[in-house]
């Protein structure tokens, strides 16, 4: 995985249809930090994927090309993009710090739980769910070994935070 830092990938798994691109900023045992590449020529916020089940990780000429737009779009990684990615408590504790809300995926993508961290140990990890509307719907709880993607700084979160920071401060 060393060689690819810095540059832009495509992570597929064994279990998951879903395929990731993004600029690959760090890597640990358990977890890939990326820089999300959605479509094109588009950064938007960044994913942490549970190093598990991988089944490739590519940089094709596509890659290549897209890369060299978003960089001459002037878009690249630094080194305040590092986080310390060493167990799902720090991650999470530091996004919920830095960022305030993230969203997290099971292994299946049909639900996503968007929301503000509330308590994360070894036995569980409970946040205060953030629905499509942007108001704070309760307390969501979820074996900590099931999160397999974590999301954050992206523009639709940012959007729903600042649709709850507006909801919060109109009270």
């Amino acid at each position: 995985m060393e060689q690819y830092l810095r540059q832009l990938v495509s992570i597929a798994f064994t279990d998951k249809k879903e395929i990731f691109t993004g600029f690959l900023i760090d890597y640990s045992d358990d977890w890939i930090l990326l820089k999300n590449n959605p479509i094109d020529f588009i950064l938007d916020g960044f994913v942490i994927l549970k190093n598990k089940n991988i089944e490739a990780i590519e940089r094709d000429e596509e890659l290549v090309f897209n890369e060299k737009v978003i960089r001459l779009k002037g878009l690249k990684t630094n080194a305040e993009d590092i986080i310390l990615i060493k167990d799902l408590s720090t991650i999470l504790n530091y996004i919920s710090n830095k960022y305030g809300i993230f969203q997290i995926v099971k292994k299946s993508p049909k639900s996503v739980y968007l929301g503000k961290l509330i308590e994360v140990n070894e036995e569980i990890l409970t946040i205060d769910f953030l629905d499509i509307r942007g108001s704070f719907g309760g307390e969501l709880s979820f074996n900590p070994d099931k999160i397999r993607v974590i999301e954050f700084d992206s523009d639709y979160i940012n959007s729903l935070k600042l649709v709850s920071e507006e909801k919060e401060n109109n009270k």
